[in-house]
């Protein structure tokens, strides 16, 4: 098993009028090359800013405070902001949240396309067009001669999403950080998209790392999950085996508030709302919302990440 990323003991703060707010507390992830992994949770547990730690494309009052992002055993952290630029696009891809506002208007899709191609490739504008045709062909646009000299507003959101997917891949990205790439698109055609990432994941054996809050998209495509709830990881595991045995509490509570086959069936919601980094929460930071909290335990003690079965990792008291 060889790791195209790993992330150790990250730490991150956001300053805001002169005081530091933790967002991060000693995040560790490892990415097997090849694979589609997922990174789950509610909005604001710590996902994208965590996958933003990766691209190094943080807000300006955003602080690592420690830890190391190793990207093939390179420490990007460590390298000048010349040097990610030549990644950035390159060797790793970001397929942002909303396809409505990600391409630029004034641009036809074919400028947008060959301006990628050029920028990590010392090619001539005929040849950086053979490759945007070729992308096109790839991620199924029909009428790529046309299509080309159109512009953004010219495309539906799915059409605009499959445009996106092809500027991740028109360099070769060796890592794919897929952001919700189906927020902003109805069902049908959420699965249409997602159909083709894991298409051309498969095909290409890329690295994809896809952040969603969706278990239902995420136990259809991916290989490996990873349950984040106020910047703490709190369950990681096989997809395989997390669905077969799902045990923190949290990650339970998003299962059972999914809709279910049955009409009848009570949809379930998990009390209260997650916490913001203000907030000031004692112990484990799930623990409020919590079934299974014990007064002078859980509110007391912070859970560590343990291995609790084989390659199965909890942070909860209870399990």
């Amino acid at each position: 098993m060889e790791n195209i990323l790993e992330i150790k003991n990250l730490n991150l703060c956001f300053r805001v009028n002169d005081k530091e707010y933790q967002a991060l507390y000693d995040i560790n992830l490892d990415f097997e090359k090849g694979k589609l992994h997922s990174i789950v949770g509610e909005s604001g547990c710590g996902k994208t800013v965590t996958m933003m730690s990766v691209l190094r494309l943080l807000p300006k009052n955003a602080l690592i405070k420690s830890g190391e992002i190793l990207f093939n055993g390179k420490n990007l952290l460590n390298l000048k902001e010349s040097q990610m630029r030549e990644l950035r696009g390159n060797k790793i891809a970001l397929i942002p949240q909303d396809p409505m506002t990600s391409l630029n208007p004034l641009y036809t899709v074919g400028n947008q396309l060959t301006e990628a191609i050029r920028i990590h490739s010392k090619v001539s504008h005929h040849q950086a067009m053979r490759k945007a045709k070729e992308v096109m062909n790839l991620v199924k646009i029909p009428d790529i001669n046309n299509k080309l000299n159109m512009y953004p507003h010219e495309f539906s959101g799915g059409m605009k999403q499959r445009i996106i997917i092809g500027m991740a891949l028109v360099c070769n990205a060796e890592l794919i950080i897929a952001d919700e790439p189906t927020t902003a698109l109805d069902v049908t055609i959420q699965k249409q998209v997602m159909d083709l990432l894991f298409e051309l994941q498969k095909e290409y054996k890329t690295t994809v790392i896809l952040i969603s809050h969706d278990l239902a998209l995420v136990s259809n495509y991916a290989d490996t999950v990873n349950v984040m709830y106020s910047g703490r990881l709190v369950e990681k595991a096989s997809a395989n085996e997390f669905f077969k045995n799902t045990s923190h509490p949290y990650s339970i509570a998003l299962l059972n508030s999914l809709p279910q086959g049955n009409s009848r069936y009570k949809l379930e919601t998990i009390k209260g709302i997650p916490p913001n980094i203000q907030e000031k929460i004692e112990g484990c930071k799930f623990h409020p919302r919590c079934k299974l909290a014990e007064t002078d335990l859980c509110d007391k003690k912070v859970p560590e990440l343990e291995e609790k079965k084989q390659n199965h990792f909890i942070a909860c008291f209870k399990v």
